[in-house]
């Protein structure tokens, strides 16, 4: 059977570790050539190194998602191989984000959260779509959460940003339509990686209690769904949200 993949450039942001590493480690297996960027140089460089031992095409970059200076030199860069055929829009703070009541919200996190989480995305897609576009049939994935479905409390700016990567997706969809580019948004559960160590205990047994498959979620849980919407099986899907939570919520 022929690899989902072949052949095809696809961009992972955030791709040092966690969701954003499975996903571009999955996309590899598929035969993808990859194009990972990441604010954390050194672990992306090193994701890099191995995933180049095993015989993967890759180009690592180092993009800082808040800064849309790095994100025009890094598609300057990025631009330098040609098309690309999908983007997976990963990369967000999520790290020591939550807590805080809407009371107890302070500006500065609340700015930087979308400062990343928002306006990254809309840049990174924004500078990413002139290459989309050479490819004939490029795929945006926007990776939104589930937290935006049920407003899980004491998050509300992550909350709050992954509700817009949403709304976002869809009004992506309606524009880029019109280049054959498709944009759709994953909604994960709390996933156990690197970027959720801080979550206390008490969130994790609130989604395996209520999740219908009872376990903790894994990174790679997320990746089949991420390359089903990046491959030409979907080439009719866009403006879709799909929930990858276990059946804790559904949209």
């Amino acid at each position: 059977m022929a690899e989902m993949l072949a052949g095809k450039r696809i961009l992972v942001t955030g791709a040092a570790r966690g969701l954003g590493r499975s996903i571009a480690e999955s996309a590899a297996r598929e035969g993808a050539r990859l194009v990972i960027t990441d604010i954390l140089d050194e672990e992306l460089q090193r994701t890099a190194a191995e995933l180049t031992e095993q015989g993967v095409p890759v180009e690592a970059y180092r993009v800082d998602q808040g800064d849309p200076e790095s994100i025009t030199e890094g598609f300057s860069r990025i631009a330098e191989g040609g098309a690309l055929d999908g983007l997976v829009n990963n990369a967000a703070i999520a790290t020591n984000v939550g807590g805080k009541t809407m009371m107890e919200y302070d500006l500065d996190l609340w700015d930087k959260v979308m400062t990343v989480n928002v306006r990254g995305v809309w840049l990174t897609t924004q500078a990413a779509v002139p290459l989309l576009a050479q490819s004939g049939n490029g795929r945006v994935v926007n990776v939104a959460s589930d937290t935006a479905l049920w407003g899980a409390p004491r998050l509300m700016a992550y909350v709050a940003s992954k509700g817009a990567v949403i709304s976002m997706t869809r009004s992506m969809a309606r524009e880029l339509g019109e280049q054959s580019i498709t944009a759709n948004a994953i909604a994960p559960g709390l996933t156990h990686c690197e970027a959720t160590e801080y979550v206390p205990e008490e969130r994790y047994r609130t989604y395996r209690d209520g999740r219908a498959l009872k376990r903790e979620q894994q990174p790679d849980d997320i990746d089949g769904t991420v390359l089903y919407l990046l491959s030409d099986w979907a080439r009719f899907v866009t403006g879709q949200l799909i929930p990858i939570n276990g059946g804790f919520v559904s949209r």
